[in-house]
């Protein structure tokens, strides 16, 4: 049987030419993302656009860079809600290794990667979850071990110690002493957040992802397999999701102007709230009402502190101002190598 090393077996798994990632009924098949669940997360998104565009000054050409675009939801979300003055100057990229899909506006631009010197709104919901990492365990001796895997079975065996490389992002970001505990290496998604950044020349870089801290690493690690709107097991043969929380503060590129908050407080901030309409709504207008208490339980769904309002947000300003709705919200500071 074929061992390899995590981060190969998920590239192939994931992106490989049968991979989960390229199946025809795509992510939403499997999974409900904050896209999916309420159609107030891409109305958020085309607030915080707007908020982009005056942090710029209104540039000759507003770019919205959807990194890990699935089918297109949220761009077309976003597209539907952005106002009118946007429209002659917003240049939509759609980023993902799928086939381009039916029906998005002729004008997004479907790519295989971020564009480069762009100015606007770089934004990347459930993405670095999926960018590919290894796994090190502690084995009973306190050394730190690559873990291998059989990509039909899912069994897993301790491989060589690790790398200087890897050793080092361990010890900074995730320090494991005891037997048994495990790592992720975080190092290519560090790399592929700083590219993915550094493609703007001026703007805002959000990345959205279930997350965690130094002080709160998950000692056995996060590693999950995702199918038919179940969790199941992180099998590595292209019929499941594979996917780890994201250890957002390694990710955050050094020296930029840098916010770190829950998904909960961002969309708060940008008018997202979960509050029931007024009971006075319901006699004078039942109709109306109705949609309204609609609309207020998709908000407390997408703010849920419990489920999607729990999701990490990682936002970094590229020679922009805060935009004005962040500006309230904790967290903002200047991260320093």
């Amino acid at each position: 049987m074929t061992w390899m090393r995590w981060r190969p077996a998920m590239e192939a798994a994931l992106y490989g030419p049968e991979g989960f990632y390229r199946r025809p009924e795509g992510p939403a098949g499997h999974f409900r993302t904050s896209v999916h669940a309420s159609p107030h997360f891409a109305r958020a998104v085309a607030r915080l656009l707007t908020e982009v565009d005056e942090a710029l000054g209104h540039p000759p050409e507003l770019a919205f860079v959807d990194v890990g675009a699935g089918r297109g939801e949220l761009l077309a979300g976003v597209l539907a809600a952005a106002p009118a003055e946007l429209a002659g100057r917003l240049r939509p990229y759609g980023v993902e290794i799928a086939t381009r899909p039916a029906g998005l506006p002729s004008t997004v631009l479907w790519t295989a990667a971020p564009p480069s010197g762009v100015t606007g709104l770089l934004f990347a919901n459930e993405w670095l979850d999926n960018v590919p990492l290894d796994i090190a365990e502690v084995d009973e001796d306190g050394v730190l071990r690559y873990v291998e895997v059989q990509p039909a079975s899912g069994l897993e065996r301790p491989a060589e110690p690790v790398e200087d490389e890897d050793a080092r992002w361990a010890a900074r970001w995730w320090p494991a002493l005891r037997p048994g505990e495990r790592v992720e290496l975080g190092g290519p998604r560090d790399t592929a957040w700083a590219t993915a950044v550094g493609t703007l020349e001026r703007g805002l870089a959000v990345a959205v992802d279930y997350a965690h801290r130094r002080a709160d690493r998950p000692a056995f690690g996060s590693l999950a397999g995702f199918r038919d709107g179940r969790e199941v097991r992180p099998v590595p043969d292209g019929s499941c999701d594979v996917t780890a929380h994201v250890a957002l503060d390694s990710a955050a590129v050094p020296a930029l102007h840098s916010l770190w908050t829950t998904q909960r407080e961002a969309l708060r901030a940008l008018g997202v709230s979960g509050g029931r309409p007024p009971l006075a709504l319901a006699s004078s207008d039942p109709v109306a009402y109705l949609r309204a208490l609609g609309g207020a339980g998709e908000a407390a769904e997408l703010t849920d502190p419990a489920g999607l309002g729990g999701f990490g947000w990682l936002a970094q300003s590229v020679r922009m101002p805060v935009p004005r709705s962040l500006e309230g919200v904790a967290g903002w500071q200047t991260l320093m190598p």
